[in-house]
């Protein structure tokens, strides 16, 4: 008369709050602190002891996994829902637009998108190349209308992404205007002779 471990028993009330309020914690040292941040330190924030993080998120992937993933997930299923917008180019600018402004505010999402090997993702999933291909994409598209320049890759693009999270980061801490992504769109547009 042992368990069946392979069913999932829903959780008590106590229990789903615990879990809660750890995803809760999590979410915001994780957009502070970044990838780095230990499970001591967000069941210290929670109130919780470690052991109660473990119980819920049994590796620090699996934490980081519940909190960021759905995040990517969704810029690839907006991207994904651009790729037949009628204006390709307004539809390429602005998912890269939105992608930098929702993730510039976030240090793990930044962290994550800065490489794709830091994903913390499920075996066998292929986020990382979800989002390169859906960008690529967009870009493709957006290209073949001549909205943006010829010359840059997917490649190029996802440097440039990058790249731009880490100058709008910059800029937030010191204040400064939140622009990157414009300046950054405007040197991917293409230029009439």
């Amino acid at each position: 008369m042992g368990d069946d471990h392979g069913a999932a028993r829903p959780l008590r009330a106590d229990a789903r709050r615990n879990r809660e309020r750890v995803l809760q914690i999590a979410q915001q040292a994780l957009a502070s602190d970044g990838l780095t941040i230990s499970f001591d330190e967000i069941a210290r924030r929670a109130g919780f002891g470690v052991g109660t993080v473990y119980r819920h998120f049994p590796t620090k992937e699996a934490l980081f996994e519940a909190v960021l993933l759905g995040r990517i997930e969704r810029f690839v299923a907006d991207a994904r829902a651009l790729a037949t917008a009628e204006d390709a180019g307004r539809a390429f600018f602005g998912w890269f637009a939105a992608v930098v402004e929702q993730a510039s505010g976030n240090q793990a999402l930044c962290d994550m998108l800065d490489s794709g090997t830091a994903m913390p993702v499920r075996p066998g999933s292929t986020l990382a190349r979800d989002f390169a291909a859906a960008l690529g994409r967009l870009l493709a598209r957006a290209q073949r209308v001549g909205a943006v320049r010829a010359d840059l890759t997917a490649e190029d693009a996802l440097d440039l992404l990058r790249g731009c999270l880490v100058a709008e980061r910059g800029a937030r801490a010191r204040g400064g205007a939140v622009r990157m992504a414009d300046v950054v769109c405007d040197g991917m547009r293409a230029r009439s002779l």
